[in-house]
């Protein structure tokens, strides 16, 4: 039974992943695999086993040889949680990394990884992504139910929270609510997190622009790396590019035909949050926190998205650290650039750790 489970899963694996040859042991990572192109291979193997895994399994099974035993395991759809244990162990503090607008956390892998396994790191994960519960409307409504997770794993604080783009933002409205229930919130980390309340929406033009630039940013990614690097960076981007066409495509269907979710493809699922959760970023009205915000920031922005307006020191009341990071926007996550962020994200960890015991 495990072998005939093993050669099915392996596969839907080259299948998915376009790999001539994997070994059961092979990391899904290490292959090329990424976040979008898991909301496919699940499809996959959804349709192949009759069972219905979240995302974030590929943490604790990201081999073909681990999934097998999840799967010989499951009769039935998992409990689904919002909070993802992407790196639990250490005993240092545990850093909380709230989702973007994508909704699924498997975007902050390489994050923990590169923060070191004596940094326990937790995401969580949008609610709907499971397909039976609508997305969550107001950012609001969205920390009060993070909240109640993250006390589920520290009862107390001091916190270290986060989150990257749309999560940033989430991550400041749970950081309000913690304080005004009287919890010590000791690290507030805004990774490229606009404020864009009161901003108007971009034209067509400008985001006719926004795609052209991020081109740009990618290439010059791309001539930064090595001839291996490159390969593995334009192989990546590739597979990045036909995913989200595929999401991008259930959008549209969605929008022009009222039918076209009926049979609620994960493709379709995650275009559904894609849109919830940029409309409830773009209508979050923060207001002024007592706290400090450390905001860390790519050397090379998207043009327009570096005005004042944009940021966060006027609600800051306790401050704000700048982190400038040698990289450019879209590169900020992404291996091997996200090393940067790794490394200036641990300072400011140990330095509100030594702030706490201090005071």
């Amino acid at each position: 039974m495990a072998d005939e489970t093993t050669a099915r899963l392996t596969q839907i694996w080259q299948d998915m992943l376009g790999v001539e040859s994997i070994a059961p042991d092979q990391n899904y990572f290490d292959l090329g695999g990424d976040s979008i192109l898991a909301v496919q291979l699940f499809t996959r193997i959804e349709q192949e086993f009759k069972v219905k895994l979240p995302l974030a399994t590929l943490f604790d099974a990201p081999t073909i040889q681990e999934l097998v035993q999840v799967l010989q395991r499951e009769t039935s759809s998992p409990c689904w949680s919002p909070l993802v244990a992407i790196q639990p162990a250490g005993t240092r503090p545990p850093f909380f990394c709230i989702h973007p607008h994508g909704g699924n956390v498997l975007i902050y892998r390489d994050l923990s990884w590169h923060l070191g396994a004596d940094q326990p790191f937790y995401g969580l994960q949008c609610r709907g992504l499971d397909g039976t519960q609508p997305p969550l409307t107001r950012i609001e409504e969205m920390a009060a139910l993070y909240i109640k997770e993250i006390r589920r794993a520290q009862r107390h604080g001091p916190y270290f929270l986060g989150g990257y783009c749309m999560g940033g933002a989430v991550a400041f409205e749970v950081a309000q609510q913690l304080r005004s229930q009287g919890e010590q919130v000791a690290l507030l980390a805004l990774i490229d997190t606009m404020n864009w309340f009161g901003v108007s929406r971009p034209s067509i033009w400008r985001q006719s622009y926004h795609l052209g630039q991020r081109l740009t940013f990618h290439v010059a990614n791309l001539l930064s790396l090595d001839s291996e690097g490159k390969t593995a960076f334009v192989r990546q981007k590739a597979k990045t590019a036909w995913s989200r066409i595929r999401v991008w495509g259930s959008s549209l269907s969605a929008k022009f035909n009222k039918n076209a979710g009926a049979a609620k493809s994960d493709s379709w699922i995650l275009g559904q949050i894609w849109r919830a959760n940029l409309r409830m970023y773009m209508n979050y009205a923060p207001q002024l926190y007592a706290g400090a915000v450390t905001d860390f920031r790519p050397l090379k922005q998207y043009r327009g998205w570096d005005g004042p307006e944009l940021k966060w020191e006027r609600l800051a009341q306790g401050g704000q650290d700048v982190v400038v990071l040698p990289v450019n926007a879209p590169g900020m996550l992404a291996d091997p650039f996200v090393k940067h962020l790794a490394a200036a994200l641990r300072k400011s960890i140990d330095d509100a750790i030594r702030q706490c015991k201090a005071s």
